[in-house]
Formats: C-alpha cells, structure tokens, sequence
C-alpha cells in the first residue's frame, strides 16, 4: 500500500515557539549550535497505483485541510518508497 508524505512548515517570516523552546532545550544540553523549525508531518496511505492525479488531489488537501495557509506553508509532498516485499 503505497505512501503519500506531506510536510508542513510555519511560515518563515513567523516566529516559531516551539522551534525556539527545542532550541532552548538544546542549548542546555550543551548542544545549542542549531536553529530549530518544527513542523508537521502527515502520512496518507492509498490503495492502487499513486497517478498524478492522485497526486494532484493530495496537494490541494495539504492545502485546503492539513495546513493554514495563513501561518504555514505545504513544503513537500512525495510517495514514500517502500522496500519490495519479499
């Protein structure tokens, strides 16, 4: 059964709270050489073969219902491979 992931950011002029409390925490670990943006990450599995169309759909339910468009941005949208069933 095939996979379709979409990834969902905070828009990059937003401030992100929860990437700067990861951040935070970081940092009082003693491993705070990194910036943070935490994100979403949605998994859809399909039955049958994963078209264009299909495709298509999906990126325009990103749009429409697993983001806000107003605060976050659809970054990718990609068929997970999967291993061949043995």
């Amino acid at each position: 059964m095939p996979t379709i992931v979409v990834e969902v950011m905070p828009k990059a002029e937003l401030l992100d709270p929860q990437g700067k409390a990861i951040a935070g925490a970081l940092a009082r670990t003693g491993r705070g050489d990194f910036q943070v943006r935490q994100g979403k990450r949605f998994e859809l599995s399909v039955e049958g073969q994963v078209t264009d169309e299909l495709l298509a759909q999906v990126r325009e339910i990103a749009d429409d219902v697993l983001s806000n468009s107003v605060i976050e941005d659809v970054v990718n949208v990609r068929v997970l491979e999967t291993a061949p069933e043995a």
